[in-house]
């Protein structure tokens, strides 16, 4: 049975080419999948100078839940409503949350993106083409050392990957069977959204500079230590082939009928938590206001899209926005999900310390005057709601409550108004918690303490030996922290704003084509897996053929 919200959204949802002509894109640019999807040639976008950049994040993730990109998409839709010319740009679903723990990853209740089926399935094909590129690499590294290992690869870095939480393949071992006449070796699979060929595509600016990422991506090793990159393997014009239509960013719509451009999904506790690069600075040329999201909590996906993302692409928001919740807050005071519920004033100022450190980051870390977005739920109370307005305003910020679930655009009229004021005045003086120039370790050293507030920071051996030949060989590039989002520590059991900690380095891993180098802290993996009772087992179609089970 189909609920209002979905019913509303096929009353509502105008053809792509109506939104693309709201937008002035030429009808030579649109190359639709439908109706209601269409990827667009940016190259026959008119361009104009661009509008201000929105920044949409959050306090670190609970289990009660944030709703960080229900904000941003309705946060949006308000912009909209105040007469702003506003849009939006989201980073595409993976299918490993959607079946595993997250279900849909658009939206909810009358802040979505939609088609919401689509976009959380298989949509354009992006990944499809990601992960066929990033397993051609693989295939080719491996039929080269059998057919000879002219390059000498003594040691293959590159692996394989597909979007679905798989456990299992995290570590591998291939090539047994001597019929294949295969090399034995072991190996293993990321997810692909931690691939590196998706966090390239999502910082490439244009066809001609992926080409030159993908030549310069690492695979292996000699044995002397010389790395072996994909332009000495061969295979990237095929690469190319494979990505081309992929890189073009995907025009889509909210349910208020607001443009949106959803492209890319890096994950932001492993990658760098951003869409891409081409979608961000297309829609900053259609629109006045672009709004996007980054990953995770502030300590991730706001970090990396300021010292990765604005870095790379020469971005720099007008607006931080971070999202926070009476229940979440509740939750990192200790309060257990199912007496989230309960009005507990104890609990929510425990639990304020996470939303006030990611403040005075934005403030005193990266030089951003933030804005607090409450997003509220039916069971908060009003002396919960203020307790979270006097502790911001206390912190030097303003934080303004919205119902985008129950009202959409109209529920955020409010926050909107404020957003547009601030970023019209534009006073970010963007700052970075560390230098291109200094050593990786160092820079590991400064995120660490300032943005999560670590004492310090614990190098394994082999993490220590690998940031030190990085310094050599590829100097000069950004750290990507791969971390656990649900704690500023690298527990992922720690919450609140504790003090007191170190963060502990395992291993690094270069990632050239995207170019900056991931440290990976405490347990974090790059392949995730299932819960006890996956979301896979709630989604189904029903009898009048629709999809449930997806919210």
């Amino acid at each position: 049975m189909l609920t209002d919200i979905q019913i509303a959204s096929a009353a509502k949802m105008r053809p792509v080419q109506d939104i693309a002509k709201d937008l002035q894109i030429p009808e030579d640019a649109i190359y639709s999948y439908g109706p209601n999807m269409a990827k667009i040639d940016v190259d026959k976008v008119p361009k104009r100078q661009p509008g201000k950049l929105i920044l949409v994040t959050a306090i670190n993730p609970t289990a009660a839940g944030e709703g960080k990109t229900t904000v941003s998409i309705g946060l949006t839709d308000g912009l909209r409503e105040i007469g702003k010319n506003a849009m939006i740009a989201l980073r595409e679903p993976s299918m490993g949350p959607v079946f595993g723990v997250k279900g849909g990853a658009a939206g909810g209740g009358y802040s979505q993106v939609v088609p919401m089926e689509e976009i959380n399935l298989h949509f354009t094909g992006d990944f499809h083409a990601i992960t066929s590129a990033n397993n051609l690499v693989a295939a080719l590294i491996d039929n080269h050392i059998q057919k000879g290992n002219d390059l000498g690869f003594d040691r293959v870095v590159w692996r394989r990957c597909m979007d679905m939480n798989d456990r299992q393949l995290r570590f591998v071992v291939n090539g047994l069977n001597g019929r294949s006449n295969g090399v034995p070796r072991e190996d293993g699979f990321d997810i692909t959204t931690a691939s590196e060929i998706m966090a390239t595509f999502c910082l490439a600016t244009d066809l001609d500079d992926l080409r030159v990422r993908l030549g310069r991506l690492v695979l292996g090793y000699t044995k002397e230590g010389k790395a072996i990159t994909a332009g000495e393997l061969g295979g990237v014009g095929s690469l190319m082939v494979l990505l081309k239509r992929a890189l073009q960013p995907n025009l889509v719509q909210t349910l208020a009928n607001t443009p949106a451009f959803v492209h890319g999904g890096p994950f932001a506790n492993i990658a760098h938590g951003c869409n891409s690069v081409i979608a961000t600075r297309t829609a900053m040329q259609l629109a006045d206001y672009t709004v996007t999201e980054a990953g995770f909590g502030a300590d991730l996906g706001a970090e990396k899209f300021i010292d990765i993302k604005c870095r790379t692409a020469g971005f720099k928001p007008s607006a931080v926005v971070i999202v926070a919740t009476v229940r979440a807050l509740k939750s990192h005071g200790g309060v257990p999900k199912p007496e989230l519920n309960k009005e507990n004033l104890a609990a929510l100022e425990a639990g304020m310390g996470n939303l006030i450190k990611h403040v005075e980051n934005m403030k005193n870390v990266f030089g951003v005057q933030p804005i607090v977005a409450v997003n509220k739920f039916v069971t908060d109370t009003d002396t919960e709601v203020k307790m979270i307005v006097d502790a911001v305003a206390a912190a030097g910020a303003k934080a303004i409550p919205v119902n985008v679930w129950g009202e959409g655009g109209k529920g955020a009229v409010d926050l909107a108004k404020h957003v547009a004021e601030v970023a019209d005045a534009d006073n970010a003086a963007l700052q970075h918690p560390y230098e291109l120039s200094d050593s990786y370790a160092d820079k590991i050293r400064a995120v660490a303490t300032k943005v999560y507030g670590a004492d310090g920071v614990v190098f394994t051996p082999l993490a220590a030996k690998q940031l030190a030949d990085f310094d050599e060989m590829f100097p000069g590039w950004p750290v990507c922290m791969a971390k656990t989002q649900y704690s500023l520590t690298d527990d992922v059991k720690v919450l609140g704003r504790p003090t007191g900690f170190n963060v502990t380095i395992k291993h690094a891993r270069i990632s050239s084509g995207a170019g900056f180098v991931v440290a990976f802290c405490g347990e974090i993996i790059a392949m995730p897996g299932l819960p006890k009772v996956p979301a896979a087992y709630a989604i189904d179609i029903d009898e009048n053929g629709e999809t449930v089970g997806l919210f």
